[in-house]
């Protein structure tokens, strides 16, 4: 338990470097994460579920679906990231009072629509892939997958937060 606790921290203490230079890249000054280090820090966070909730034979055969689910998400996520940069890039020339005047709310509001329309579809299928293997989890391995979760959730809450204000701050130039 001791080495899995160790791995998990530092496969944690890499991820979070890499989800905090990934979580900078909506500014438009930061330099965008390589798509090499987003592929990376995926694969990281799927390895650290994996080690840590030390899956049986049995459990490995539903575990695709998963990994499936968690991969489209990190994709869909780099897509939105996208687009906030392009959004953010058009208006780098403006000067902010041709922003204000320029700005648009109801295309803001149906960015912001379908934005959250993805996210939630995309979270739909990851609990759809994670049902049937969260059903043969032992409470060992369910007590893991929610200290992990709680993990995550502290650990990533400072570069999300600092990333809604970003995004915030360039939805309000719309």
């Amino acid at each position: 338990m001791k080495i899995i606790l160790l791995g998990t921290t530092a496969l944690f203490l890499t991820a979070s470097s890499i989800a905090n230079a990934q979580s900078a890249q909506t500014s438009p000054a930061a330099t965008p994460v390589s798509a090499e280090d987003q592929k990376t820090l995926t694969d990281l966070r799927i390895d650290l579920v994996k080690a840590a909730l030390q899956l049986t034979p049995a459990q490995e055969k539903l575990w695709p679906p998963v990994e499936s689910a968690i991969r489209a998400r990190a994709e869909d996520r780099k897509a939105r990231i996208a687009k906030i940069q392009e959004t953010v890039g058009r208006r780098a020339d403006e000067s902010r009072a041709e922003v204000m005047r320029n700005r648009d709310p109801i295309a803001f509001l149906q960015r912001r629509s379908e934005a959250l329309a993805q996210r939630s579809a995309d979270l739909d299928k990851l609990a759809e892939a994670w049902q049937p293997l969260y059903k043969t989890l032992s409470p060992e391995q369910r007590q893991r997958m929610g200290a992990l979760a709680l993990f995550v959730l502290r650990d990533m809450s400072d570069p999300a937060e600092r990333r809604r204000l970003l995004q915030a701050a360039a939805e309000d130039e719309d």
